[in-house]
């Protein structure tokens, strides 16, 4: 091993220790070559034995100056490959923290004080839109851009950029968390809100489509109904095939970010066909005759785009109109603003606390886990816990 190391005497006369092996094949197979200067022969001895050491064991790591931007570059090339552009946007949306705290910083320079420090960051200052700048993330929000980065560097760790993944043991502060689960910030509306709500908007134009949301119709799915999937005249039924939603592209310019996206639901069970409810039926019935009044009145001007949720002139809705335009109602019944998906929630409460199957339930929301069904969208809220309250009244009494 002493043959490999060449001593070199420079311009100055100090004496150094110099030695030139090889490392890990690179990807393709390519040698890899190392070399090191040392001021004493000791030291050149010593890391040569653990370059060597570490080569033949497989856990040697190559110098490398990638920083965390660009090796969340390379995780989100390899994450998105087969998913869906909303999908991709959700993920460079989620790993932007980490980008703006952590992105200059070269990975094999990254330790554990260095996440939980971009933890504190993110839940005390590091909200930079959907809100006011400056202030802390959600615990969820901090939840998900961390597991980003375990995913980003543990693909760090298989690729040989790193020997170990500094942010597998980093935890979010359960003061954070418990905070969280202390104060819910989404809460559904209540069966007495939805009667409100629904008797207040009756005459609205927009109320069949309000009801097409309150039977458990994703904001999506709702733009994305075309007259073509309703049969209001025949089985009075409505096929939920088709979705319309705004994915987010950073990479354009702005004011062209907000893209429209078309597409199938995401699970072969949000393919499915529900029996109208006769309200919403004959409020659809209304809508429709509205549409060929609003049509003839408009003549060429008119959109004849298809959709079923769309303004006087045929044009239809985006997802962000549908929000505001429930809210403006909201605030016109003066019943508690909710976001869309709430009043989804509160329905499918409604439905498994009245004696609905769980099954039917899940598959009326397009679910293809039932567990997930009752855990996630089905909440107990005090008048549905009261049909308890009775059926326990009836064996306590003894009748």
């Amino acid at each position: 091993m002493s043959g490999t190391i060449t001593k070199i005497v420079l311009k100055s006369g100090a004496v150094r220790y110099r030695f030139v092996t090889d490392g890990p094949r690179k990807p393709g197979g390519r040698r890899c070559q190392i070399r090191k200067t040392f001021h004493t022969k000791k030291e050149a001895l010593d890391e040569l034995a653990r370059i060597r050491h570490q080569t033949a064991t497989g856990s040697f790591v190559v110098p490398s100056k990638i920083t965390v931007d660009e090796l969340l570059d390379l995780w989100l090339t390899s994450a998105v490959r087969g998913v869906e552009r909303a999908t991709v946007s959700n993920y460079d949306s989620v790993i932007r923290p980490a980008r703006l705290f952590l992105g200059e910083k070269r990975v094999q320079e990254l330790t554990e004080e260095d996440v939980e420090e971009f933890v504190d960051w993110m839940l005390t200052r590091g909200r930079k839109r959907g809100g006011k700048v400056g202030t802390g993330l959600s615990a969820r929000s901090v939840r998900l851009t961390l597991g980003r980065l375990r995913s980003a560097l543990t693909l760090a760790v298989r690729r040989g950029f790193v020997a170990r993944n500094v942010a597998e043991y980093v935890r979010i502060p359960r003061s954070a968390t418990r905070n969280t689960r202390s104060t819910p910030k989404y809460r559904p509306w209540d069966e007495s809100e939805v009667k409100a709500f629904i008797e207040a908007i009756k005459d609205d134009r927009l109320s069949g489509v309000m009801l097409l949301a309150l039977i458990a119709q994703r904001p999506a799915e709702v733009c994305g109904t075309r007259w073509i999937d309703v049969d209001l005249d025949g089985a009075g039924t409505i096929t939920v095939g088709n979705t319309r939603t705004i994915v987010y592209e950073r990479s354009r310019r702005r004011g062209e970010r907000n893209q429209v996206v078309e597409k199938d639901p995401k699970t072969r069970s949000g393919n499915r066909v529900l029996p109208l409810p006769n309200p919403v039926r004959v409020a659809l019935i209304r809508l429709r005759d509205r549409q060929a009044q609003e049509r003839e009145a408009a003549g060429p001007a008119y959109e004849a785009s298809g959709y079923v949720v769309v303004d006087e002139l045929g044009r239809p809705f985006k997802t962000d109109k549908l929000r505001r335009e429930a809210h403006r109602l909201m605030a016109q019944a003066s019943v508690r603003k909710v976001r869309l998906y709430d009043a989804r929630h509160a329905c499918l409460s409604w439905m498994a606390n009245n004696g609905v199957p769980d099954t039917v339930v899940s598959a009326w929301a397009g679910h293809s886990d039932l567990s997930f069904t009752k855990r996630v969208y089905v909440h107990p809220d005090p008048q549905s816990l009261k049909v308890g309250s009775d059926k326990l009244g009836e064996l306590l009494s003894g009748g």
